[in-house]
């Protein structure tokens, strides 16, 4: 499917994925390996195939992370600080700096899309629901 098929018209998209390394139940959760890949690779590769997102950002304070991340094609424009970066951040707070940074950097978008590294088994098709359903409701902030 495409973006004509979605009438994304030429809104920018883009896909935020959390991925903060200091989990303190399951260490490196975001990067635990899955079938000889790390978690967070699956949400890169869901993200890229379903071909809806302008950029694909990944928001971490590591940059053990940022490689990663990096490698499977997402971008990594800046580290979160890690005083967000803590069990008891919010999204709220990552999220906000994330977009003040994007926009410092020059790129404006209309909608963004959390994605989780922790569901490796959400496929681009899921993804391509959700905008659809999205996209539908236009009372609807959030999916």
């Amino acid at each position: 499917m495409n973006k004509r098929y979605f009438n994304i018209k030429k809104q920018k998209l883009i896909a935020l994925i959390p991925a903060r390394k200091g989990s303190e139940r399951i260490k490196n959760k975001n990067i635990k390996s899955l079938n000889g890949h790390p978690l967070i690779a699956y949400t890169i590769a869901a993200a890229r195939n379903s071909k809806i997102f302008d950029k694909i950002i990944v928001s971490t304070d590591s940059i053990k992370y940022s490689n990663i991340a990096k490698h499977y094609g997402a971008e990594v424009p800046f580290l979160r600080p890690k005083e967000i970066s803590t069990s008891k951040s919010t999204d709220f707070l990552w999220i906000y700096f994330t977009i003040e940074k994007l926009k410092k950097k020059g790129f404006n978008f209309e909608k963004f899309c959390i994605l989780r590294p922790t569901s490796p088994f959400r496929t681009s098709k899921t993804i391509l629901s959700a905008w659809k359903i999205f996209k539908k409701n236009t009372n609807t902030d959030s999916i």
